[in-house]
């Protein structure tokens, strides 16, 4: 008896331990949720630009803002090219935080390749490459489409111009690659944005009234923000929560309407799209356009050479 009760002891301590290793695995190896964007936009929508040809970063980052792409005329069959995504602002903007306190402003950008075009690797990265792409966590948009490139949030104030190092595809190994000409796409972020996916606005938003009346009290909160007492002409109040940070436009006694803004604008990011279009360039249409120049070049040659040898003849036949 005392031996199957050791048996049974041994066992249990085993399963424990067991058991305890696995929570200890999943607790280490098991990757931290992040709330980021463009983290919201991969976990939300299959493919990042809509049948309508709209980025949908565009539907959480409601301004509209300008943004640039710099990217070669052509490229040649499976080499290496930077396509450079600019995102141009105002470097002393400070934007609302999540905290209701003032920072600066985040950047993040989304480039859509055509199909075969993707990430250079490391190994094929020129050093000049390697420093400007130094400290940049560019990656794939999913598993599955390589070919769309997603950078942020990273720091806008190092951060305005990007630089993306692509790979071109080789139509003699990639099936779905062809010499043609194609468009790219490029979408790109400053600040934070006025929705969440759900819907929920964020705390970078206009707050207006929920209906005309009189401001009758301004109620300051402890951890900071306001709540914002007005009372219709039936005599029923409303109130209207001001998160931290957020600046009031109305004073006790103001009369304010049905959804007039309470704070002043807080939003100084947004979003812009652009396009540009590259040529994946055969190299034998270089090489035949470089013999045709030579031939033609030779043949001007020995026309102007030839009329020359007609001048003298003529010449000497006239002399004669």
């Amino acid at each position: 008896m005392k031996l199957n009760s050791l048996i049974n002891l041994i066992q249990k301590s085993i399963c424990s331990c067991t058991f305890l290793l696995i929570i200890l695995n999943i607790i280490c190896v098991a990757p931290n949720s992040s709330n980021a964007f463009p983290i919201y936009a991969q976990q939300a929508y299959e493919s990042p630009r809509e049948a309508t040809g709209r980025i949908v970063c565009a539907n959480c980052h409601l301004a509209q803002k300008p943004v640039e792409i710099e990217a070669p005329q052509s490229v040649l069959p499976n080499t290496v090219f930077e396509t450079i995504v600019k995102i141009p602002y105002d470097s002393s903007a400070k934007q609302i935080l999540g905290n209701g306190s003032k920072g600066g402003l985040n950047v993040g950008a989304v480039v859509i390749l055509p199909e075969g075009f993707k990430l250079a690797p490391a190994n094929r990265l020129s050093t000049e490459l390697k420093e400007k792409t130094k400290n940049l966590y560019i990656q794939p948009y999913s598993a599955k489409q390589d070919n769309i490139l997603v950078i942020g949030p990273i720091p806008g104030d190092k951060n305005r111009e990007i630089v993306f190092p692509i790979l071109s595809p080789d139509p003699a190994k990639d099936k779905k690659a062809h010499f043609f000409k194609y468009p790219i796409y490029v979408g790109g972020n400053r600040g934070r944005g006025q929705l969440y996916p759900t819907g929920d606005k964020s705390n970078n938003n206009v707050v207006t009234a929920l209906s005309s009346g009189k401001v009758n009290k301004i109620e300051v909160l402890e951890k900071g923000g306001f709540v914002v007492h007005v009372t219709n002409s039936n005599n029923i109040e409303s109130t209207q929560k001001i998160s931290p940070g957020l600046e009031l436009k109305v004073k006790e006694g103001d009369t304010v309407q049905l959804d007039q803004a309470l704070n002043s604008d807080p939003n100084v990011g947004g979003f812009g799209q652009n396009e540009t279009e590259i040529v994946l360039q055969s190299p034998n249409r270089i090489k035949g356009m470089i013999v045709f120049f030579f031939a033609s070049v030779l043949a001007q040659i020995f026309f102007v050479l030839k009329k020359k040898q007609f001048e003298k003849v003529q010449a000497a036949e006239m002399n004669f």
